[in-house]
């Protein structure tokens, strides 16, 4: 058996390599070792403990070795990034401990001969106690090494937000963020759920701003939960849940989820219009699709028909909606607290979402009948992606009034950082 370290090295390795998902890449690593209660907890904190603070690691790591971190292994590298983690972030690892595991760690790893190098460098950032070498200079190299985020996605918010928006963010961005989970309320009451989860020693509190949310901590994996496997709930951030409702669905006929994988805001509409109606549920990936369908039939969700579609192109075969949400793809800044592998990427692999977002967002559009609502919203928070695309919209759709706008962030409520941009066709 590997130990738990080893496979988090592994899975670390596997998400550089092929550029995965942290959540699936997580989740399938505990399916393959079958890891239980503290081994999980121990594995996942070490696993996106790491991802998180990549950055500040190899500030560490750079200060305390003579060989340039970018020309270190592969598996020297994970082996120091956890063994440095482990010295400054876990303080239930004795120091003596995360040096003598991370020794063996890289033997493990078939690099038997850089042994003596990482107890070296280990050694050395001891002797140096702990500290983390923040840099002088500009503002945002200090902020990135502190927080452990590359500079230019720094350097974006300062010009956009502010100091004071960017500390605070970065600092929400490091850490467990909260889970929150919506009711099925066709199937059970939000304080019924709340005492089946209790009973299984799950703590359920109602949030205190959103009716049927409920944030949700000591769970375990949530996806083996009975009441989940049941369809009695989904997990669903706060910020998603405000943009399902932000489309006002309640009394509506039709409805359009242009990008719904992996479904959660259809599935909360699907509540809201209490099971009737249609809604049209798309994605271009047609494995996405079928989850989509089996967590919607687990649910009784009968309401929802997905269906592949790329929503770059108009089918005029959809017909018109009296709602259309046109949640698009994005950077995903506003989830690095739920993906920090979000921040390996550069600012300029973000540049030509704009207008792939514009065009999703006006080609969906077509399909708002006279008197209906669309609502466009990423999970980002870079308004070159956000207010200049909805501005844009504005100022060459004058058939559509803005009637709404609103961006949600981790200071104001907990939740991710959302923007969301509410567009009503005028009447014909």
């Amino acid at each position: 058996m590997k130990s738990i370290r080893q496979i988090a090295a592994e899975a670390l390795l596997e998400l550089q390599n092929k550029n995965a998902w942290s959540n699936l890449t997580l989740n399938q690593k505990i399916c393959q070792y079958k890891l239980e209660g503290r081994d999980i907890a121990f594995f996942s904190m070490l696993f996106y403990g790491v991802l998180e603070r990549l950055i500040t690691l190899d500030a560490c790591i750079a200060a305390h070795s003579k060989t340039p971190v970018k020309k270190l292994s592969k598996e020297v590298l994970v082996s120091l990034r956890t063994g440095i983690y482990q010295l400054l972030y876990m303080n239930s690892v004795p120091d003596h401990a995360a040096v003598a595991e991370s020794v063996e760690l890289v033997k493990k790893l078939r690099k038997a001969q850089a042994a003596g190098f990482v107890n070296g460098v280990m050694r050395s950032f001891l002797r140096g106690e702990k500290k983390i070498p923040v840099p002088k200079g500009p503002l945002q190299k200090r902020l990135s090494v502190e927080y452990a985020c590359p500079e230019e996605i720094v350097e974006l918010w300062l010009e956009s937000y502010g100091e004071d928006f960017t500390k605070k963010t970065l600092g929400q961005s490091l850490g467990r963020p909260p889970v929150y989970i919506r009711a099925n309320t066709l199937r059970v009451s939000m304080d019924k759920l709340a005492s089946l989860l209790s009973s299984r020693g799950v703590t359920a509190v109602p949030d205190g701003e959103l009716e049927n949310c409920l944030a949700i901590e000591k769970f375990g994996a949530v996806y083996d939960l009975p009441e989940f496997q049941s369809g009695l709930f989904h997990v669903q951030d706060k910020s998603s849940q405000i943009c399902a409702l932000s489309l006002n669905a309640a009394g509506c006929t039709r409805v359009l989820d242009a990008c719904a994988a992996p479904g959660g805001k259809s599935f909360t509409v699907a509540q809201i219009m209490g099971g009737k109606g249609e809604i049209v549920s798309c994605d271009v990936h047609p494995a996405r699709v079928g989850l989509i369908s089996k967590r919607a039939d687990e649910m009784g969700l009968w309401n929802i028909n997905a269906r592949v579609a790329d929503s770059t192109v108009f089918d005029e075969k959809l017909g018109l909606f009296d709602r259309v949400l046109c949640d698009v793809p994005c950077s995903g800044l506003g989830v690095i607290r739920r993906k920090p592998e979000i921040k390996m990427k550069g600012v300029s692999e973000f540049a030509s979402l704009p207008d792939l977002q514009y065009n999703i967002l006006e080609n969906t559009s077509r399909y708002v009948k006279p008197g209906g609502r669309i609502v466009y919203s990423t999970c980002t928070l870079n308004p070159n992606e956000n207010e200049l695309v909805a501005e844009r919209f504005a100022v060459n759709h004058p058939l559509f009034l803005k009637s709404g706008e609103f961006v949600t962030t981790p200071l104001e409520n907990g939740s991710d950082g959302f923007f969301i941009a509410a567009f009503t066709r005028r009447g014909e």
